[in-house]
């Protein structure tokens, strides 16, 4: 089962994440903050991870930044109501996969998802190598 952590400080927000993929078949964590969100990284391994980038103390540029020390591999959808283009460019700078902004679409997650899920499936079967 493919884990996806939902890293916003608004609730509303993970508890949407969690209530658009859970039924489809992954197993979604959620973290309210950058430490929890970090802590459950190394525990959990997620494969995707959504992530707000505008939250209080730890900022989600910042947050990107250890998961992708942690783990380059993990596919990180930075989630944002700043549809900038600096804040995309400096997502993007500090290994950001994607950028989607506030308000979003479930249907516009899943297919973000899916198209990860397969690039997952290409590399964990030796397609995607070097």
């Amino acid at each position: 089962m493919i884990k996806i952590l939902a890293v916003d400080d608004e609730p509303g927000i993970c508890d949407i994440l969690k209530k658009t993929f859970s039924p489809i078949g992954f197993k979604v964590l959620t973290a309210t903050n950058g430490p929890d969100a970090i802590s459950l990284v190394k525990k959990e391994k997620p494969k995707i991870v959504f992530l707000d980038i505008r939250m209080l103390g730890m900022s989600g540029f910042e947050v990107l930044t250890q998961i992708k020390k942690i783990d380059k591999k993990i596919k990180v959808i930075m989630v944002t109501v700043l549809g900038d283009d600096q804040t995309r460019m400096q997502a993007k700078a500090l290994g950001a996969d994607e950028f989607v902004t506030k308000p979003f679409l479930s249907d516009s997650l899943e297919a973000l998802v899916s198209r990860f899920v397969s690039d997952l499936i290409q590399e964990e079967s030796g397609h995607a190598e070097g």
